[in-house]
């Protein structure tokens, strides 16, 4: 494996981050090509609009959000999922308390 975390790695041994705002980010298993990362939000808690050049995908593991991708918005709930290609600006609210696994490619250096 490239720099990065163990093949496996276990929940209880990552602590949590918190960004403040009712925001807080897990980083999970990474290597320079791949992020995997949890982020819990309380409800009315906001992801701000912003871009990155990496490509994300999500996963809604719990919980209700509305996200704006672009110049597009839905409501999503758990089990849903949506993908952000390179520099597009995207945001998201949690209409209540939930979670949001995400994936990126390359890994996000800028969270390490």
């Amino acid at each position: 494996m490239t720099t990065g975390t163990d093949i496996i790695l276990h929940d209880g041994d990552v602590a949590w981050t918190d960004l403040g705002g009712g925001v807080k980010r897990k980083i999970l298993t990474h290597d320079a090509n791949v992020m995997l990362v949890r982020v819990v939000f309380d409800k009315g808690a906001v992801g701000p609009p912003h871009h990155h050049p990496h490509i994300q995908c999500t996963l809604v593991a719990r919980g209700r959000f509305e996200v704006t991708i672009g110049d597009r918005r839905t409501v999503l709930d758990q089990g849903d999922s949506f993908i952000v290609p390179t520099n597009v600006i995207h945001a998201v609210v949690a209409l209540e308390a939930g979670e949001l696994v995400d994936s990126f490619t390359p890994r996000r250096d800028d969270f390490l």
